[in-house]
């Protein structure tokens, strides 16, 4: 890993600090980011989200996903974690500690964009940081490329209808156009650019053309990264320090459930008897969010100061300590499995 991935962590908080120091110096500055808008898409944090989320879909061979029936298993334990579990516990945590524990602490109507916030977040599963994940835990690269080609694939159908849904049952107004839209511009365009770059790269199976290509271009999505980042956290400026109690309280239910299904993950993988490298990234896809794709719904639904943007930002803030926390536990738990593929 080169030093980006390496101190990732370190990245991520300088970016947040920055970002909360920017937004208190300069708010009209953000303010007049804030009115480049689209559709209701922000233009600024959509380029940044593309050129975050561009290269990793760069690096998506969905020719990979017929080899999927050589170690079943493991894809059966990622959908199930991703589509019929996670989007649920999360909407009931949410429902739970916003309408049932912390009542009181908050006015209901940011209760309710709260919650908005975390079933886009549970709705979204990981697709670009697994691979970091996957490589830290050593798992198999290629089956790791395998769960997230599927994932993505059904993430172009599932996201909207189950989004809608679970928002509809939280009685939030689902605007579906602005839902699809969303799906369309940060999922499934930036797979047909990475499907079209790879396919034009590996013209006569030129690999190292690829390689080439991809080397040049992962700097740009973790640039990409760090500035959504920074823009995000400059948006929320004012509420991040008038009101830190509330990131607190938006961080109690991320972390339970991100721990929460991690467990259920893990010992799944466990008594299915899945080798480690596969066990690993398995887990690590269902546990992590594609918190790229809530947060850009979130601004386009709800707005960039919307309590759904803030939950979302807050998903930003634990993901990468939390996993990073995950990652330990998974390396140093390795005998628990078998070692083979």
């Amino acid at each position: 890993m080169g030093i980006f991935e390496r101190y990732l962590s370190s990245w991520v908080g300088l970016s947040i600090l920055l970002g909360v120091l920017l937004g208190l110096w300069q708010p009209s500055a953000f303010e007049v980011i804030a009115g480049f808008e689209f559709a209701h898409v922000n233009i600024v944090v959509a380029i940044f989200i593309w050129v975050m989320i561009y290269p990793m879909m760069v690096q998506i061979d969905f020719s990979a996903i017929k080899d999927v029936g050589k170690n079943p298993k493991g894809l059966v334990l990622t959908l199930v974690i991703n589509w019929l579990i996670k989007p649920f516990t999360m909407a009931g945590l949410g429902w739970l500690f916003f309408n049932f524990f912390f009542v009181g602490l908050v006015d209901p109507a940011s209760a309710q964009e709260y919650i908005a916030g975390m079933i886009l977040l549970g709705v979204a599963p990981c697709t670009a940081m697994v691979f970091v994940w996957s490589q830290l835990t050593k798992g198999d690269p290629n089956y790791t490329l395998v769960q997230v080609s599927i994932n993505d694939v059904i993430m172009i159908f599932a996201f909207a209808p189950i989004s809608a849904f679970l928002l509809g049952v939280s009685d939030i107004q689902v605007p579906w156009e602005t839902l699809l839209i969303s799906v369309v511009l940060y999922v499934l365009l930036p797979l047909i650019a990475g499907v079209v770059t790879r396919k034009l790269l590996n013209k006569g199976n030129a690999e190292t053309s690829l390689n080439h290509f991809l080397s040049k271009l992962k700097p740009w999505s973790v640039i990409g990264l760090l500035a959504t980042v920074v823009l995000l956290f400059g948006f929320q400026a004012n509420t991040i320090i008038s009101e830190p109690g509330t990131i607190g309280l938006i961080a109690i239910p991320l972390i339970l459930q991100t721990y929460g299904i991690f467990i259920i993950a893990y010992l799944a993988a466990k008594w299915m008897k899945l080798p480690h490298n596969i066990a690993a990234p398995a887990c690590l896809i269902g546990t992590s969010n594609f918190f790229e794709l809530a947060v850009a719904v979130a601004i386009s639904l709800f707005g960039l100061h919307s309590g759904a943007a803030l939950a979302t930002v807050v998903g930003v803030l634990v993901e990468v300590p939390v996993m990073l926390s995950l990652v330990y536990i998974i390396n140093r738990t390795n005998d628990w499995f078998d070692q083979k593929s």
